[in-house]
């Protein structure tokens, strides 16, 4: 009798007015979606405060559903310098939660994220959010964005755990 292996992926699309999240569990390869959705802080709040936020709602998915991986998409390239520190700086928020909560993590550009999802690395938003829909067999699209983007980006850490690249 075959051992089976599971895995519960948190998948975490960092921003600091939305984080997406998507969890996945992958069951001998087959994958399932368990929750997705974003995460929407204030414009009108501060910046530490906003970063809490992010930080108390990420511990509360890992609360909730115990993840083995938390996949965390990495900040690839902005044009404006002031977003991509902002967004930096919720991707460390990210990064050290799943560090204090001492869960693995792997992090995936959005071309290898995309690659894995629709195999080709400059797909659109909606190309991406298709697959998922597929993949994942759900009746509708993923939204917003940002979630779709956060399944992927799960998607992506199952992949590479059936196929070891890391």
């Amino acid at each position: 009798m075959q051992k089976k292996i599971t895995s519960i992926i948190l998948g975490i699309d960092p921003g600091i007015a939305d984080t997406g999240y998507g969890v996945i569990k992958s069951q001998n390869g087959k994958l399932a979606c368990l929750a997705y959705g974003s995460i929407k802080t204030s414009a009108k709040l501060k910046l530490g405060d906003r970063l809490e936020i992010i930080y108390l709602e990420i511990t509360e998915l890992i609360k909730k559903y115990q993840p083995s991986l938390i996949a965390i998409e990495e900040l690839f390239f902005c044009n404006n310098a002031k977003t991509a520190l902002i967004v930096g700086q919720a991707r460390g928020v990210a990064v050290l939660t799943a560090k204090l909560n001492k869960i693995k993590n792997l992090e995936f550009t959005p071309y290898e994220v995309k690659q894995a999802v629709s195999t080709y690395g400059h797909a659109s938003k909606n190309q991406v959010q298709r697959m998922i829909k597929l993949i994942l067999n759900l009746k509708e699209l993923p939204r917003p964005d940002d979630a779709a983007d956060a399944l992927a980006i799960a998607v992506c850490a199952a992949n590479s755990i059936v196929n070891p690249k890391f």
